[in-house]
């Protein structure tokens, strides 16, 4: 089973597990990648913790976790073994690290899909944490100078509860996977805009836009015969307007050829 197998497998069920789910993502960099590894070091980091101050003291000032701001977009900051080992990451990934850590630790932590930045927050609480930097702690005046700061909204954006919600297992690996696509899409990497894109379409929430960017990704690896069957077989299920994108893009792969 490769690694977008692996992944897909994990995210049919009712609800995926989030460390494994999160190393199977890592997989499309490493085949070899040995997860037993990386859930024994999450073990490690949980060992001991029982209150969220001892969690936060642990991975912020023993452990040493922040997020990278100097290189925001390498994308090691996307790939949590390199989280682990690095102790750099991007909010997302950091949050992960504290929501399996915290579970492990009977510490019960959940995700919040900012807009902008990505926050952690107990379960039943107000706080917030922003883990990218140090899991300083929020109330709602904090976490909306953050938005207004990330996001880019102007003042008028209304900002309340309605943008503090919780983000489910599949939202988050939804997000990790859009980093990622956005990184290796500006690097020119195809090959790795390949998995990410395909582990992404195992998610719901995808469409046309990701069949064309995924066909176009294997027509940059000369695999123009590939991306122009990967069209050919959304075709059936296309609207009118869709199908005819997708015949263009495919006699356009195809032309290669000659």
């Amino acid at each position: 089973m490769n690694a977008v197998e692996q992944f897909a497998a994990l995210v049919e069920g009712p609800e995926p597990p989030l460390d494994r789910a999160a190393l199977a993502i890592a997989a499309g960099t490493d085949p070899g990648l040995d997860e037993g590894r990386w859930l024994a070091e999450l073990d490690r980091l949980a060992a001991g913790v029982r209150t969220l101050p001892v969690l936060v003291q642990r991975l912020f000032e023993t452990e040493g976790f922040a997020g990278n701001a100097a290189d925001y977009q390498d994308p090691r900051n996307s790939l949590l073994p390199y989280v682990l080992t690095r102790k750099l990451g991007i909010p997302i990934t950091l949050a992960v690290v504290a929501i399996e850590v915290g579970r492990r630790a009977g510490v019960a932590l959940e995700g919040v899909g900012m807009p902008g930045h990505f926050l952690v927050r107990p379960v039943g609480s107000r706080k917030h944490l922003d883990v990218f930097r140090g899991g300083a702690e929020l109330d709602m005046a904090g976490c909306e100078a953050l938005f207004r700061a990330t996001s880019g909204a102007r003042p008028g954006v209304p900002f309340g509860p309605h943008l503090l919600t919780t983000a489910s297992t599949r939202s988050i690996l939804a997000r990790m996977l859009e980093n990622l696509r956005v990184v290796y899409r500006t690097r020119r990497r195809p090959g790795d805009l390949e998995w990410v894109l395909r582990m992404r379409r195992a998610l719901p929430g995808t469409g046309l836009a990701e069949v064309l960017e995924l066909a176009d990704a294997l027509g940059e690896q000369g695999r123009w015969l590939d991306g122009a069957r990967l069209l050919d077989e959304r075709l059936p299920d296309a609207s009118p307007v869709g199908a005819e994108r997708l015949r263009a893009a495919a006699r356009s792969l195809r032309a290669h050829l000659n």
